[in-house]
């Protein structure tokens, strides 16, 4: 078979891959091919997949949805000639193979409803992963509507009747909603097509959940501190964090871990320019202590911190989202973007529900954390909260064996 993964974002990227990965692993291994949207495709090209078409690094970074302004500037950056670049691309590739094989092919759109509009106009059998929406973001964990929410919803789904009737088509072979809830409301339109096969993000964990026991008074404590991925915004949301941290007494009275996982490519340079302007002491550039507590910077050690972590410190879209489903509070702090603004932070909290505090001005951190542990009863809520609206690993894997299973069974329909 002839796989092409057509992603819109750098998360939707790392999830594309780890499906791709998991094809791989399959006894019947199709060839694999990318088409990222947004940016260069690095996921992929680490992970040796080949990309077919031209990419290319927008101002907004992909978060051309945040506001007009981003969508102009990346209007003006070459938008509309790089979608039409890319969309010749995914048609000649659909031809070329049509034309010179036998084998079956599929499209698999990984993000939201641009790459499902991309599969849908290839001409080719194509299944859907959506990785952008969720009921969570109108419903409680009942499926009830948030009242503030109701009239978004007002179609019956936070999937809207045109993206429906994009996976309604005959040759949508697959639906794989990124949660439980939201699988169980698209079944009410698409009952023989909607798998329920859990969220790939957190494939990347391995072995047993944690423990995520809540801190006995006056212990130590371990934070994971998540500033995002994206530069320069990821330096404005440090030092934010950074202020919010010294308003903190338990840092000079409390024996405190603080554990910043930093994104591979960040330049870590200004990060420690920071701390040294906040009153942050080293002699390596990588461990750091103030007081009683101490900090480390690393960019390889996201998912052992993130097991290990009490809670964690947040200005993050996916990392927040994987230490939630790892069953772990999560205090985020928004900044001013483009990413990790008021509006995405409130929608986040709307998506991860109760294991999510937010705050808004960095002087509120110490009554968050108070107030987190403190309150004995919440925390176990915020523990299978988050267990239950990201699922289990091995999402990928899933995924995978069901779109081989579904495309093979109609491998005469190319």
């Amino acid at each position: 078979m002839k796989l092409l993964c057509i992603s819109n974002g750098h998360g939707e990227d790392a999830i594309a891959v780890q499906i791709l990965q998991a094809f791989a692993q399959l006894p019947t291994q199709p060839d694999r091919f990318a088409l990222p949207l947004v940016g260069e495709g690095n996921a992929y090209r680490r992970a040796g997949i080949p990309i077919i078409g031209e990419v290319k690094t927008l101002p907004s970074g992909g978060f051309v949805y945040m506001d007009a302004g981003q969508l102009l500037r990346d209007m003006r950056g070459g938008l509309v000639g790089l979608t039409w670049q890319q969309w010749r691309s995914v048609r000649q590739w659909v031809q070329t193979h049509r034309a010179t094989s036998k084998e079956p092919l599929l499209v698999l759109a990984v993000g939201d409803i641009v790459p499902l509009l991309f599969a849908w106009a290839s001409g080719a059998p194509y299944g859907f992963v959506g990785t952008a929406k969720s009921e969570y973001y109108l419903r409680d964990s009942q499926g009830q509507f948030l009242g503030s929410r109701r009239w978004e919803g007002w179609s019956g789904s936070v999937y809207l009747p045109w993206e429906r009737w994009l996976m309604g088509r005959s040759r949508c072979r697959g639906l794989f909603p990124r949660d439980t809830l939201t699988a169980q409301i698209l079944r009410r339109w698409l009952p023989d097509r909607t798998f329920d096969c859990g969220n790939p993000m957190m494939d990347g964990f391995t072995g047993d959940l944690p423990d995520c026991a809540r801190p006995e008074p006056g212990s130590p404590l371990r934070v994971l501190l998540l500033p995002g991925s994206r530069f320069p915004e990821v330096l404005d949301n440090w030092r934010r964090m950074l202020t919010a941290l010294q308003a903190w007494p338990d840092l000079a009275q409390r024996v405190v871990m603080l554990q910043a996982a930093i994104a591979p490519g960040i330049d870590r340079a200004p990060l420690q320019q920071a701390l040294q302007q906040a009153g942050w002491r080293s002699s390596t550039g990588e461990q750091w202590h103030c007081g009683l507590a101490q900090l480390e910077l690393a960019s390889d050690r996201f998912w052992d911190w993130a097991k290990a972590a009490h809670f964690a410190i947040a200005t993050a879209g996916t990392a927040t989202e994987q230490v939630v489903g790892l069953g772990k509070p999560a205090i985020t702090l928004s900044g001013n973007g483009p990413q990790f603004t008021p509006a995405f932070a409130e929608a986040q909290t709307r998506l991860l529900g109760p294991s999510v505090t937010w705050i808004q001005e960095p002087t509120e951190l110490p009554g968050a954390i108070e107030q987190l542990l403190r309150d004995s009863t919440q925390w176990q809520a915020k523990i299978d909260n988050g267990r239950q609206r990201l699922g289990p690993p091995g999402a990928a894997r899933r995924i995978a064996e069901q779109l081989l299973n579904l495309a093979l069974n109609r491998a005469g329909d190319r």
